[in-house]
């Protein structure tokens, strides 16, 4: 693309940065313009291939507000191999037989696979490449469908959660009533004009060539043009309105429904930390719409450069699979054995892209936190879909957290990420990604980000999981070329290193609400994995205190 810059405007970290460094040293990325919206740019429509990459793009030359990935293997990596990153992927399970994922796993070599014997007296049996802490279980109720059923905390805390499902449930069940509405009126619509054009596809332009005989007509056509306005294709709008169906259901049937008990097919006592003995070594996905823990593998690892679907941002990792997260909320128990688990077994980063609003048992987890922190582990966690301000923490809490009500961070291993969209102006806060001063750290590409799905398939997904395993991949890119760096200092290079702008941004989609980065992030920053390992060679040779 051939866009007009403006000269370029450094950061005051990236001018730090480059005072501190001497000789022919690269320079670092900045911020191509400080308000793109006000010039008259136009900006091409991303290309298939654009979109399948953007995260790794580089906004300086690309104008698409990706982490400079593609540029910093180009120009500073190039075939320095560093030393091998163990990542735990703290989720919903993930597929270990994927085309892109299988030469990337985490081995514990000192297990014999399918003996039933814990061989390396670690706790756990058979655990070749991570655990399973959700034995057979899938779907889970919310934690606050937890507290109604089982009477948890005391009684404002259960007045409090009794009130939110019933709420919640009610307008799920609406929800489900309502897409299914939609969907049959957009099977109907679809019907008529197939048959009404004599074949089986038809494109938007094919619709606004039919002249509407009669009222039936005027209103498929309507529904259709309306299905084209946040779909290419009818088959993909009936993909996504299908899923809002599946969606909505799983709410009504398992996550709002106050009688459901999905931690039954386990077998232990999920508020005992002392039940340990539970789980099983096959940290697999049980089903291939248990796909969300397959996409975060791959955004952060899937093999690079193989021919194959996807690049993933570290290239010298091993993948550590830690089945912890449900269809639902998880258990504050499986989150801190997990994080243990990660830790013992020579993870250096752990990725933590899930997120609940009540946390009976926090307290485990903060000791899981700060243990990690003990050992050197860095945990990245993801901010949230909900739109929301977290440091409006009474009524917006996120649950896993490095601080309480605000407080001073209690551990310095958590980093908190938020999600980008990829066109770079006023738009590009992912209109689902939480914010705040406090409580988020920084913002890294989240939305439509293309990975690694169960059966060696792929797909576009979004949200601030997609954008957290972005940024766990550029911390193990920088623990493997840089070792000697903690878990601290990494979490410092990827703040101050990020790329900062003064371009005001439209928060949770409401173009009247918006603010910079710097008021609703604590680092202000976009992370780019080009400017961290220039400040990670710095840092690494003392010319540059963090």
């Amino acid at each position: 693309m051939n866009i007009r810059l403006s000269k370029s405007v450094l950061s005051l970290s990236a001018v730090a940065l480059i005072m501190a460094s001497c000789g022919s040293a690269p320079t670092l990325v900045s911020t191509p313009v400080e308000n793109i919206d006000a010039l008259p740019l136009k900006v091409s429509e991303l290309t298939e291939q654009q979109k399948q990459n953007w995260g790794h793009a580089d906004l300086a030359t690309d104008t698409i507000p990706g982490m400079s990935v593609d540029k910093a293997y180009k120009e500073l990596i190039g075939n320095k191999k560093g030393t091998k990153v163990i990542v735990a992927v703290m989720d919903s399970g993930m597929d270990l037989n994927h085309e892109d994922l299988k030469n990337v796993l985490w081995t514990n070599k000192k297990e014999i696979p399918g003996n039933n014997i814990d061989d390396d007296n670690n706790g756990f049996i058979d655990d070749v490449h991570g655990y399973n802490f959700l034995g057979d279980s899938y779907n889970e109720q919310l934690e606050s469908a937890r507290i109604v059923r089982l009477g948890l905390g005391d009684a404002a805390l259960q007045a409090k959660a009794k009130a939110e499902v019933k709420a919640d449930y009610a307008e799920a069940l609406a929800g489900k009533q309502r897409y299914e509405q939609i969907l049959q009126a957009v099977k109907n619509a679809d019907e008529a004009v197939k048959k009404e054009l004599g074949k089986d596809s038809y494109t938007k332009k094919d619709l606004a060539g039919i002249t509407a005989k009669d009222e039936a007509m005027q209103r498929n056509l309507a529904v259709l043009n309306q299905m084209y306005s946040f779909s290419a294709s009818i088959p993909e709008a009936i993909k996504s309105i299908t899923g809002g169906i599946t969606y909505f259901t799983d709410q009504v049937n398992y996550n709002l429904n106050k009688d459901f008990n999905g931690r039954k097919p386990v077998g232990d006592n999920p508020y005992d930390i002392t039940d340990t003995k539970y789980g099983n070594g096959n940290p697999m996905n049980t089903v291939d719409t248990e796909s969300h823990g397959t996409h975060v593998a791959g955004i952060i690892a899937a093999e690079r450069n193989n021919g194959k679907g996807a690049n993933g941002v570290a290239n010298n990792v091993e993948l550590m699979s830690i089945r912890a997260v449900p269809n639902g909320d998880e258990y504050d128990k499986d989150i801190a054995l997990g994080i243990r688990y990660a830790v013992d077994n020579g993870a250096k980063v752990i990725n933590a892209s899930f997120g609940k609003a009540y946390s009976p048992k926090a307290e485990w987890v903060y000791e899981a936190l700060k243990y990690a922190a003990e050992n050197d582990v860095l945990f990245v966690h993801a901010a949230g879909n909900d739109g929301a301000n977290l440091d409006d923490y009474e009524n917006h809490p996120n649950y896993p957290n490095d601080q309480i009500k605000n407080g001073a961070e209690f551990a310095d291993n958590v980093i908190t990420v938020g999600a980008l969209a990829n066109k770079y102006g006023s738009t590009m806060l992912a209109d689902f990604s939480n914010y705040g001063k406090i409580n988020v750290d920084v913002f890294a590409p989240g939305a439509e980000i293309y990975s690694t799905v169960p059966g060696s398939k792929y797909e576009f997904m979004g949200g601030t999981s997609m954008a957290s395993p972005g940024v766990a991949g550029v911390a193990a890119v920088i623990r493997s070329q840089y070792p000697k760096l903690t878990a601290a200092q990494v979490k410092k290079i990827i703040m101050q290193s990020g790329i900062a702008t003064k371009t005001k941004v439209v928060i949770g989609g409401d173009p009247s609400n918006n603010n910079t980065l710097a008021n609703i992030s604590t680092s202000g920053k976009m992370v780019n994995l080009y400017n961290a390992l220039l400040l990670a060679e710095s840092v690494s040779k003392g010319k540059v205190k963090l």
